[in-house]
């Protein structure tokens, strides 16, 4: 079999730094906590945050700070005169599959076929279900052991900043000023609380936290939050008649009273907005019911929390005794309108992906990033691919050619930028 050729020359020669960093930083639990209210909500997350200053710091950068809120903030002059652009990338893994005790396995020159994966033999990445997957015959590909996912979301775009970095520390020519950072809780939402936009000093971004080959991310959803709280009333289940108010029920009540041939993750793609129920915490007393709202377009948004708050409140026409409570907390907004006011940002990024060597992809994000916020904050970032898959899963995988197009692109980014 032939094995896979890189995109472009400097992809090849970036590979082997990009893997062997990502191999290092998948093995680094920093999974995020949504529940927790500290900053950042886990302090493992402060252990890969360590690293990269560290690392960042041996390769001679300036202005390497780790904060007291977990950012990594570090700076690579660039020409005089060169514009400040900024590379953002986060470290923290997502709460909803396991993330500690990664085993990161490389299957060299995928032949094609079902990948088992070894861990848990029940978890196959099946290419007649992964079509990217399929595509990707001779490609080095990257899992997990099928018992924690694999942290590709973002830990591959943290390797991809850091290789390029390193390539450009040694490379002099010219290019733009580059203000990296690299974040904490995006996962959770909460990954730009405390990002100063003034001491970044950026004039426009790049999130590197995309997915598939070539893709460049200039839409997100706008997203929000919305917490359920139902209070049911005790009593010994032996007595219990007429003086019992099962908070549990009335909490499994509500959501099957959601939508369920639509408007769910399910069975939406697309701009095609959802209500999702993510998770329940219940006793007979208290129940609580947290579910994402998301859409493309903001008046449709409100229409899904107007609906949310009304099949809420019915539990208490069905249940006078129960009292109800619906906080509506915002997550983020669609970046497109701050992104479309400067085509610049998106020229560059295209140029930039076809000198390494692949066509570059318009593409919208069923979900946000950093940029989202940092858009609505006034700092445009659009997300760059990175060449993981399926994240959140413990199917998750990532091609190393893949990652190392995605390095390229940084390095020829920086470039279109100084020229």
């Amino acid at each position: 079999m032939i094995r896979a050729r890189f995109s472009s020359p400097l992809a090849a020669e970036l590979s082997e730094g990009v893997l062997e960093r990502f191999l290092r930083y998948v093995q680094i639990d920093t999974q995020a906590d949504e529940e927790s209210r500290t900053y950042p909500s886990t302090a493992k997350q402060l252990d890969l945050s360590r690293l990269l200053a560290d690392e960042l710091r041996v390769l001679g950068l300036d202005d390497v700070e780790l904060t007291e809120h977990g950012y990594v903030f570090a700076t690579l002059p660039g020409s005089n005169g060169a514009p400040v652009i900024g590379l953002i990338a986060h470290v923290d893994t997502t709460p909803e599959t396991p993330g500690g005790g990664v085993v990161p396995i490389v299957h060299e020159n995928y032949a094609g076929g079902p990948i088992v994966l070894s861990g848990d033999p029940s978890q196959v990445i099946d290419p007649a279900e992964e079509t990217e997957l399929a595509a990707r015959v001779g490609h080095d590909i990257v899992t997990s052991d099928g018992t924690t996912l694999l942290g590709a979301d973002d830990k591959a775009g943290v390797a991809e900043i850091m290789a390029a970095v390193a390539y450009l520390r040694n490379t002099p020519e010219p290019r733009a000023t580059v203000r990296i950072a690299f974040t904490v809780d995006e996962e959770v939402g909460r990954g730009t609380d405390y990002f100063d936009l003034e001491a970044f000093g950026a004039e426009a971004a790049y999130t590197l936290d995309g997915s598939g080959i070539g893709e460049l991310e200039i839409e997100t959803f706008s997203a929000r939050q919305v917490r359920v709280t139902i209070r049911g009333r005790g009593a010994h289940p032996g007595s219990a008649k007429g003086k019992l108010v099962n908070a549990v029920k009335l909490a499994a009540d509500f959501v099957a009273s959601l939508p369920q041939g639509s408007l769910s993750p399910e069975t939406t793609e697309g701009r095609e907005g959802f209500v999702h129920p993510s998770r329940i915490t219940a006793s007979v007393e208290d129940a609580v019911v947290t579910l994402i709202v998301r859409d493309h377009d903001d008046m449709l948004l409100e229409q899904h929390t107007e609906l949310v708050r009304r099949l809420a409140l019915a539990i208490e026409e069905r249940e006078p005794r129960a009292r109800v409570g619906v906080e509506v907390l915002e997550s983020y907004r669609n970046m497109r309108a701050a992104i479309d006011e400067h085509p610049r940002i998106i020229a560059a990024a295209e140029e930039a992906i076809r000198r390494a060597g692949v066509e570059p992809v318009r593409s919208i994000i069923r979900g946000g990033t950093d940029g989202s916020r940092l858009s609505e904050m006034g700092l445009p970032t659009p997300n760059i691919f990175t060449g993981g898959q399926n994240y959140h899963s413990f199917r998750e995988w990532a091609s190393v050619q893949d990652m190392a197009a995605a390095a390229a692109t940084v390095v020829e980014l920086v470039r279109v930028w100084g020229a």
